[in-house]
């Protein structure tokens, strides 16, 4: 059974899409590519802090106005640090540090790097309606804080405006991120039930073949082993008889017992093949209508006697599987009047023709006793097995014992014209 493949480089992929096997933790293990972009995103964050540290320290600062006591532009860059370490964990608690973080957008500066970046983990992760809440609280600190620190050279509606298109930038950003991260899940997922469902397919279709080849081995080897026993029974309840007929028996038994092991032998074959794709076309034995002359003389050989009627029209253009069909009704009919109703005359009845179907019917004597030895013992799965064939055949089956009292086995096939 195969599975879907690990990708060629996971380490270039988010931890959320790495492999399938860790799609059970609860938080995804970090690659290679993560623990990049992290440091990069606290690299940046230090610079900034750094920049909005010197700048705020400097008699003219450009980022805003300065503040009146030195001690605030040391407080702010704490505050700036200790939000760059919470860079490093904020894939485990995105929305818990953006709200927990929201009210240093009131006034701190040097927090605004890493509280952006806290942001876009934010619409990454979270679901749209979050993330979207989150963007409106934020766009309301944004008001307050041009109004708190504004710039020293733009109006205040056009700084309230950049901090918008920021934030809407971010935001936009950070759904296509989402966005895509989903798409690949889902082709991931649909690529694995597919794969599942053609697993599934492949073992429906492995025991449905397995299934007809038991099919065919019953219907071959009970009709190959109803043979021998009937001639082993005649020897043995009439040790008396003449040396050929002892010898023709014999050969009977040797011949049926040869094709019996042949059979077998091609039917465990097949079942031991690994190649499962080896076409639609059953296995042989395979026989068809025009080997019902040869069933019929090989039960006449073995004693059973056997009258047949044959008014099929265009015996030539019954198609394969139609023919095998048949056959295997015959010779379930066949076997069973010599295992059940040993002695009793047996009656086979084909007819049709292209767009009336073809009949098959089977009848014999219902048998008055026990014969001595007994019956032969079956497995009581012929008459399924024929059933199922000729309801996948889409025709009818009836068997039974009729008016008359006798067994008859009678089955309509389709035709087309």
């Amino acid at each position: 059974m195969t599975s879907l493949a690990v990708p060629e480089h996971p380490w270039l992929l988010p931890g959320e899409l790495v492999v399938p096997a860790e799609r059970g933790r609860r938080r995804p293990r970090r690659t290679t590519r993560d623990w990049v972009v992290d440091s990069l995103a606290f690299l940046l964050g230090l610079l900034w802090v750094l920049f909005a540290t010197v700048d705020g320290l400097s008699p003219s600062p450009e980022s805003a106005v300065p503040l009146p006591y030195d001690w605030m532009v040391g407080a702010d860059a704490l505050i700036g640090l200790v939000c760059c370490g919470l860079l490093w964990v904020r894939r485990r608690w995105p929305l818990g540090l953006a709200v927990a973080t929201l009210p240093l957008n009131l006034f701190s500066m040097a927090a605004a790097i890493p509280l952006l970046i806290i942001y876009f983990t934010v619409v990454v992760h979270r679901r749209t309606a979050v993330a979207v809440a989150v963007t409106g609280a934020g766009l309301v600190t944004n008001l307050v804080f041009s109004w708190t620190r504004p710039d020293p050279v733009m109006p205040y509606w056009a700084t309230v405006s950049w901090g918008v298109v920021i934030t809407l930038a971010v935001l936009a950003w950070g759904m296509f991120v989402r966005a895509r991260r989903q798409l690949i899940v889902s082709l991931r997922e649909r690529a694995e039930r597919a794969e599942a469902e053609q697993q599934l397919r492949v073992a429906q279709a492995r025991h449905l073949e397995r299934t007809r080849i038991a099919r065919e081995m019953h219907d071959v080897l009970a009709h190959r082993i109803s043979l021998l026993s009937l001639h082993a029974g005649a020897l043995e309840f009439r040790p008396d008889a003449p040396a050929d007929e002892v010898a023709r028996a014999a050969g009977v038994i040797r011949g049926s017992a040869h094709a019996a092991l042949q059979d077998l032998r091609e039917v465990i074959g097949v079942l031991r093949a690994e190649d499962d794709g080896a076409g639609d076309a059953p296995e042989p034995p395979q026989p068809t209508l025009a080997d019902l002359p040869a069933l019929i003389a090989e039960s006449r050989s073995a004693g059973v006697r056997v009258n047949v009627s044959d008014s099929v029209v265009n015996p030539g253009e019954v198609p394969a599987a139609l023919g095998r069909a048949a056959y295997r009704i015959v010779q379930e009919g066949l076997t069973n009047a010599r295992k059940h109703a040993a002695g009793a005359v047996v009656t086979v009845d084909v007819s049709g023709g292209p767009g009336t179907g073809l009949s098959v019917a089977i009848s014999n004597r219902w048998p008055v006793g026990t014969p001595e030895g007994g019956t032969l013992p079956g497995a009581g799965t012929g008459l399924v097995g024929i059933s199922e064939r000729v309801t996948l055949a889409g025709g009818r089956l009836a068997y039974g014992r009729d008016d008359s009292g006798d067994f008859r086995l009678a089955a309509w096939l389709p035709w087309p014209a």
